[in-house]
This record gives structure tokens, sequence and C-alpha cells, in this order.
């Protein structure tokens, strides 16, 4: 019978022969890493700045810079997402990083990148409409001219470096041609639209003012189409066709009047304009306006003479009853809802009467005569003419 301390021996052995096989295991997989079957950092991210091939690569509105990382990989601006997701995570400004579209250059390391999506160089300028904006130019009498959306669209597109600058021309052109229809026009406005002929303001009023992202490879019919379907689009989610029925209304005069709150009221005072637009019209009597005298003229500003005023066109409602026959105008959707949802009251008349922009509403004709003359000693009506 062996000793009880042989067979530790032999167990202790056994367990330093199984350990020495493991330490030896381990030292052979770390040789074979480090011997190149693992990818390196060479072959997990591309070194410099970029190969000079330009791409467009867009983030979407609601998306984040890490999920434009697979995209990246997939068309070579960088190696891998892996060392992307790692770049952004180390630089603490990545997080500011806007939707849009940005040029990059292919086989960038994963840093460059990073840092050329920071730089504002790299972005293709987003396209910003304020409300109450033409689509075309205006000239201001004693001012300089006010580029009209067709101009703004033309500028976004033709930055240094751009391949598809569109002109302003090429855009009125698609906007007075093509088929309302195929441009996304709301099938309530389209009847309406195709009746204004090749005139290029036929789409006013149907593009709602806003920061758009414009992928600069459309063409002038894909750019329209685009503003034109996601401004429909919008109107629907306000349920203009059915406030508009509620108020008397065809959606597009609805619009048409949401332009006319737009260029004639002052923040704050939306509602109450769109009451006395409704009361004129259900009394009824002329809206007189002068923002939809300037619409016809060639060139415009805030005072209005009495020849301006006799114009008959088809926006001048001084000459004319009811609204105009178009929209003047980009109406915002605060002009849109104010429409919908007008103020109570009775009022007739209103009228700036100071510089600040303080506006007030009447119901009697003799109570607006009074304002207007504190608005003319104020100089709120001074003409450059």
């Amino acid at each position: 019978m062996e000793p009880k301390y042989v067979k530790r021996r032999q167990r202790g052995l056994a367990v330093f022969a199984a350990s020495l096989i493991l330490i030896i295991g381990a030292v052979v997989y770390i040789g074979v890493q480090i011997s190149g079957q693992a990818p390196t950092v060479n072959e997990r991210d591309f070194q410099g700045s970029g190969n000079s091939v330009y791409q467009l690569v867009e983030i979407p509105e609601g998306s984040s810079v890490s999920q434009l990382g697979p995209e990246l990989e997939e068309r070579g601006i960088v190696r891998t997402d892996s060392a992307f997701q790692t770049a952004a995570a180390n630089n603490p400004e990545a997080a500011s990083i806007q939707p849009g579209f940005y040029r990059l250059q292919g086989e960038m390391s994963a840093a460059s990148a990073v840092q050329a999506l920071l730089d504002p160089a790299n972005r293709v300028e987003l396209l910003d409409i304020h409300g109450g904006s033409t689509l075309m130019d205006v000239q201001v009498v004693g001012g300089s001219n006010r580029p009209g959306v067709y101009s703004q669209i033309s500028q976004v597109t033709c930055t240094e470096g751009s391949s598809n600058c569109i002109s302003s021309e090429e855009l009125q052109r698609v906007g007075a041609t093509t088929d309302p229809a195929a441009l996304g026009v709301p099938e309530w406005a389209q009847a309406t639209v195709a009746a204004r002929g090749e005139d290029p303001k036929r789409l006013e009023g149907l593009i709602v003012p806003g920061r758009y992202v414009v992928n600069p490879e459309l063409d002038a019919t894909g750019i329209i189409t685009d503003l034109v379907t996601r401004s429909a689009q919008q109107y629907a989610d306000t349920g203009i066709v059915e406030r508009a029925d509620a108020l008397g209304l065809s959606p597009y005069e609805l619009l048409t009047a949401a332009s006319l709150v737009e260029r004639e009221a002052p923040a704050g005072d939306f509602d109450k304009v769109a009451r006395v637009i409704l009361n004129r019209l259900e009394e009824p009597m002329r809206l007189e306006f002068d923002s939809t005298v300037n619409y016809g003229l060639p060139d415009v500003e805030i005072a209005t003479t009495d020849e301006d005023r006799a114009q008959v066109t088809p926006w001048n409602t001084y000459a004319s009853d009811g609204l105009p026959e178009t929209p003047i105008a980009a109406a915002s959707i605060e002009a849109i809802e104010a429409m919908e949802n007008p103020a109570e009251g009775d009022w007739l008349f209103f009228v700036t009467i100071d510089r600040d922009g303080t506006t007030v509403f009447n119901d009697t004709f003799e109570e607006h005569l009074a304002d207007v003359q504190q608005s003319l000693d104020a100089g709120v009506l001074d003409t450059n003419r």
C-alpha cells in the first residue's frame, strides 16, 4: 500500500501539469493575436484626413451622429463603425452635431470624420424661410432687395464646392409649368393653382415657413416637390379641411386668409386679425389691406398711395370684394391655426399706432380714424415714394 504522501505528490504534479498547459496555451494565443491575426489599430481605422474624394452624407432630422457610423463604414468614409463610435465618444463636442447634409471625404480617420462633421464649412446650408416670405424677390422702397424663396433655394444649392447649382429662373420655370399634383400640391389647392396658368407665383403660400434640410443632389423639381409635400402634411396636421368647413371657407381660402394674418398682424395678435378678416367677410365689407395692394406692385413699403390702392389686381382688397385670389405670402402654422381658431370679438378695424408694433382694434370707423391719426403722428405710415 502506497504512502498517502506519494498520492498527494502525484495529484500535485497533475495539477501543475494542467496549469502549465493552460499557461502555455494563453501565451500562444496572445502571440497569435500580436502576430497580426486580430485587427490592429491601423486595420480598425484609416489614417489621415481623407482621400480628397468628397461624398454627401445626411444626418436625418430626429437622428444622432452615432447612427451615422454603419453607413460611413459601408461607404468607405471610415474604416469601421467601432472606430467611429470611439472617436465620437472621445470628442465632447460630438453631441452638438446637428441634422443636415455634410460633405465628407473617403478614407478618413474616425477622429477626422467627427471633426469634419463639426466644421461648419462642411455642412450644406439650411433653407430658412420666414413667415411672410414670398416666392419672388421683393424690392423695398428706400431699402434693399428682399430675396424670395426661389432665390433662397438657389443660394443654398450654389455654395462653394457645389456641383448642382440651381438657378432661381429654373426653379421659377418648374413652379410655373409642372403639374401641381406632381409637385405635391394638396388636392384642395390643385385646381386653383392650375388655373393660374404659367405664373411662377402660382405656388405662393404652399411652402410653410421653417428651416429645411435641402438635399443638394436633387434637381429643381425634386426640391420644390419635397418642400410642397412636407408643407401639405403640416397643413393636414392642423385639420385645415375640417376647420375651413366650420368657418364657411374652402381650405385654400383659409390659407389665403392666413397669409394676410402673417403679413398684417404683429406677434400675439394673429387671432384678433383673423377675427377682423372673418367679421369683414361676413358683413360683407372690403378687407382693404395694404399688404394685398403691395403684392401686385413692383416695389413695396408699408404705406400705399391712393393711386396704388386704385389699381385692380387679383390681390388688391381695396379694389375688389372678398379675399385675394391667392395667398400673398408664406403663412406660418401659427397664422393658419389663428384662422382656424380666431379670437372672439366684433372688431372691424385695426391699425399699428407706434414703431413698437402696438396694434389697436376697434368696432367703429370713428374710433379707427382717431387711431389712424395717432399712427400718422408717430410716423408709422410715412412714405419714401
